[in-house]
């Protein structure tokens, strides 16, 4: 039987180290449980990134999330954008890296958007080749992001949920999963939220993400800002359900509040996990039907 969550730790709940609150993680180290950087704003030789870097490093376990790979881009994979990364991920000891599976250019131009894929096997299969590459490569686990979108493909000939679950299963990757994510796309696309929560491979489920977004009347946008709404909070709950504990990221990118404010999200978080846990415990401790009927 397959270990669950690919063997990687569960390291609590965390949040995403942004420029604003280096001082504070720093100072409050049990504020939270673990630190997710963006790759690129550190992929650097020495200066204040690195100096920032280094001194919340001594303090907090640090795992890398990109947001520039593009894995499904037209172009392979650029090798010089992983050797920085690897260095950058050997220099943290992550135990493991993460990106989204998506596309963001073309023709050496960068879009700094995450672009949907079409949901087909010929898109699969260039993920899955990339995917394998690149996490024999950095040598630590890989996992992919599912991510937001506005428009779908003519093209396509799968769910969503079934296009994640063929990469990372066929690559044999973790999947990074984004309920605020899935919660976006389900109210722009029409589908049933908690079908892609149930649908997806959960021994693969190595991090999650919970964020907030904007509700602008017709579409939900993905811009990480504000406070989580309760029904993320419930796919949150859902999700932890069927996956047991996953190491889990407040993601709050726009507006970003004060540092008491994200620890706030991550208590509710926390809230959650420990709920669960004790239902499981009153759960193993209820007689089956058969003892109880002896």
């Amino acid at each position: 039987m397959r270990e669950v969550r690919l063997g990687l730790p569960d390291l609590g709940v965390g949040v995403g180290l942004r420029v604003p609150h280096y001082g504070a993680a720093s100072a409050n180290p049990g504020a939270v449980d673990f630190l997710e950087i963006i790759s690129e704003n550190f992929m650097v030789q020495g200066g204040k990134p690195r100096y920032h870097l280094d001194r919340v490093l001594e303090t907090h376990r640090i795992v890398p999330h990109g947001v520039s790979l593009g894995i499904g881009n037209p172009e392979s994979v650029d090798r010089s954008y992983l050797a920085t990364l690897k260095e950058l991920v050997r220099h943290l000891k992550a135990p493991w890296v993460s990106d989204h599976c998506c596309w963001s250019g073309a023709g050496g131009a960068h879009l700094h958007d995450l672009l949907p894929l079409p949901h087909t096997l010929e898109a699969v299969n260039v993920v899955v080749e990339r995917a394998r590459m690149i996490q024999d490569y950095l040598e630590v686990p890989f996992a992919l992001e599912n991510t937001s979108s506005y428009l779908a493909y003519t093209a396509s000939t799968m769910t969503e949920w079934e296009f994640v679950s063929e990469i990372v299963e066929r690559a044999n990757i973790g999947l990074l999963f984004d309920v605020n994510n899935v919660f976006v796309n389900a109210a722009n696309h029409e589908f049933d939220a908690l079908d892609f929560v149930k649908r997806v491979p959960h021994d693969r489920i190595v991090q999650i993400h919970v964020a907030g977004h904007t509700d602008r009347g017709k579409y939900l946008l993905d811009t990480h800002r504000g406070p989580i709404v309760e029904p993320v909070w419930e796919l949150y709950r859902e999700t932890l359900r069927l996956t047991g504990p996953v190491s889990t990221i407040i993601a709050w990118d726009d507006e970003i509040p004060t540092f008491d404010v994200l620890v706030g999200e991550v208590d509710k978080a926390r809230a959650i996990r420990r709920s669960l846990a004790q239902e499981r415990i009153a759960e193993a401790r209820e007689p089956s039907p058969a003892m109880a009927s002896t």
